[in-house]
């Protein structure tokens, strides 16, 4: 576990200086169901959409998919603008919610837009095996699901483990309260299940960098939960995992994050080069 004070500015700072003036174009609204066989009901052709900002004058750039949050119950797409003009490509994912749709459906919307960027991204100039996955708090969540119970991409034929990174913003590792509440289950009555990412740690997952609100301003148990997921993948004998608390921030803490995530990207996409 790292613990992270307030040099976010110079971060910024050191970001800018290394922007290049690079073209970026977007694609709005892409059905990340179409291709695949299956009858579209009006709710799922509105909310399983998705995003794309990327850079034209390069190829075999990276992507990060950043998937929202909003407790399952709310919150819409967006590029972050901190994400932007960083040389890789942000895909920002939609997806259905609950009341209107079930467990799991929104973990499989997020596993169907992972794909979707896996099987696509190559027609746009970015490479594949640079694919990183993020998301805050519920988005968050999904992105952990997605990356470490491998049945949900597998439906795509896809290898959870070809994911080069996984960076979930405040995210529950227990099982959400959201699905918890389907069940009639307290919202403090934590849960490790099949719907819970702790449930699913492994050796042989995708790099994982959390990040985390100040634990004192956080969520509760928000912070603890994420320290004991490290530890629980680390005993696994996974090697490649690191906590960040990101102190003075409470769980609105994604713009003191998101240089952590260009941070990120940068330093492990240059180990590939």
């Amino acid at each position: 576990m790292k613990t992270l004070r307030l040099t976010i500015f110079g971060i910024l700072f050191f970001q800018l200086l290394l922007s290049q003036e690079i073209s970026y174009q977007f694609e709005n609204n892409i059905q990340y169901y179409e291709g695949i066989k299956k009858k579209l009901d009006n709710y799922t052709k509105e909310r399983c959409v998705l995003d794309l900002y990327y850079p034209t004058q390069i190829k075999n750039f990276p992507t990060i998919i950043w998937i929202h949050g909003g407790g399952l119950v709310g919150g819409e797409k967006h590029i972050p603008q901190r994400l932007m003009n960083q040389g890789f490509a942000v895909v920002s994912v939609e997806y259905r919610l609950y009341p209107k749709a079930k467990k799991p459906k929104y973990i499989e919307d997020a596993a169907a837009a992972v794909s979707w960027v896996f099987k696509n991204i190559q027609r746009y100039g970015g490479d594949p095996d640079q694919i990183f996955v993020s998301g805050h708090s519920a988005g968050g969540y999904l992105t952990s699901m997605v990356s470490l119970d491998e049945k949900w991409l597998k439906v795509h034929n896809i290898d959870s483990d070809k994911i080069a990174g996984v960076i979930p913003f405040s995210g529950h590792t227990i099982t959400h309260f959201t699905v918890r509440a389907e069940d009639n289950i307290p919202r403090k009555q934590p849960i490790v299940d099949e719907f819970a990412p702790l449930y699913h740690v492994r050796d042989n997952a995708p790099p994982f960098l959390l990040i985390t609100g100040d634990r004192n301003l956080e969520l509760p148990g928000r912070y603890e939960e994420n320290l004991y997921f490290e530890m629980m993948m680390k005993n696994t004998g996974h090697k490649d995992i690191d906590l960040f608390e990101l102190q003075g921030y409470g769980h609105n803490m994604t713009e003191a994050g998101y240089p952590l995530l260009v941070q990120y990207i940068k330093e492990r996409t240059k180990k590939q080069e």
